[in-house]
């Protein structure tokens, strides 16, 4: 049986242009800086960002604590929606390598306000963890490929700024919100200190993460990476992959948004509902059952991911034409007459 695998946006493999790009790089030692594709990859990348340096990273997991460890102290306390991957996904990491206290605030639909994160900010007193680090994630995977509304962001901004507060945004799927919202990455970055954007999701390379923000932010960046262990040496031959995806899967992201919403609007089916309306590339349904449901799914060819109780997750990407998208659909609509 033929599996459309539709777990991820990580699950898609290099094509011949890509693989070509990659094994034609030059190269050199990253660690001493002088890899000659990686450093153009890291000098595009920020000025797509319009931020002064990037750093590229072997994941998006790595880019994020980099992140928070090079803007933050040992004790400090950070917000972030209840939701949030660096929250759930990155295995205690803001504790376990940087000591940091992390307040979760539940959100509308991945969303936080000012209004919601203020209450929750810490007093200026020794008892307690001082606030210095803000957590933003756009798309929010969680809650769906939720774009963040830029005017929220550029409020949170506007606030955090006032308290001496830093912000860093989760951008692992920045891509999405770009092409789907029309703003520029730079525009969608302008508000935040250091932004991540992962280059394995959505754009389809084999391996990577850019960091990017101030460059006395990134040099710390650099030393927090090798304490990591993130510091590689002919990493070249990957971010060929990244530079090849920029050029050739960024604008097809339009192909996946269409295909997650015609998941949404072709459901018929009323044992499985919507569990949110589908923005990007993340189509999550709601069930009384995730296992039966993912278990039907399977036996149909087609590979999804439990998302919590009664959720299933579902992620269209570039391995995945119109042809699929309605087999898929097809199973999905016969999980009633199959299940009753």
């Amino acid at each position: 049986m033929e599996f459309m695998d539709l777990r991820s946006d990580t699950i898609t493999q290099p094509d011949e242009g890509m693989r070509r790009a990659m094994a034609e790089a030059p190269v050199g030692d990253d660690v001493f800086g002088d890899d000659p594709t990686v450093n153009l990859l890291q000098e595009r990348m920020a000025d797509l960002l319009g931020k002064e340096a990037a750093l590229y990273l072997p994941s998006g997991t790595m880019a994020n604590q980099t992140a928070l460890r090079s803007l933050t102290h040992r004790g400090d306390q950070v917000i972030c929606e209840d939701g949030a991957h660096v929250y759930r996904y990155e295995a205690g990491a803001p504790a376990a390598l940087s000591g940091l206290l992390l307040t979760t605030i539940e959100g509308r639909g991945g969303v936080l306000t000012w209004d919601d994160i203020e209450p929750h900010l810490n007093p200026d007193d020794i008892h307690f963890a001082p606030p210095s680090l803000i957590c933003i994630e756009n798309t929010h995977n969680r809650a769906g490929g939720r774009i963040q509304p830029q005017d929220v962001v550029r409020e949170i901004s506007r606030h955090a700024r006032t308290r001496g507060m830093a912000i860093h945004l989760d951008g692992a799927r920045l891509w999405n919100a770009h092409v789907a919202g029309g703003l520029a990455l730079s525009e969608l970055a302008a508000p935040v200190d250091t932004v991540s954007l992962c280059f394995s999701k959505a754009l389809g390379a084999p391996v990577g993460s850019i960091l990017a923000g101030p460059r006395k932010v990134i040099v710390r960046a650099h030393r927090a990476r090798k304490l990591f262990g993130g510091g590689w040496r002919q990493a070249g031959i990957l971010a060929a992959a990244c530079l090849y995806a920029l050029d050739h899967n960024l604008p097809r992201l339009a192909d996946d948004h269409r295909r997650a919403k015609r998941l949404a609007e072709g459901l018929d089916n009323s044992a499985v509902t919507l569990d949110h309306a589908v923005e990007t590339n993340i189509v999550i349904y709601r069930t009384t059952d995730e296992q039966q449901l993912l278990d039907h799914l399977c036996d149909k060819g087609v590979l999804g991911v439990p998302f919590g109780p009664g959720r299933v997750r579902l992620m269209p990407h570039l391995m995945v034409d119109d042809d699929q998208i309605e087999r898929v659909l097809d199973a999905l609509n016969s999980y009633v007459e199959e299940t009753a």
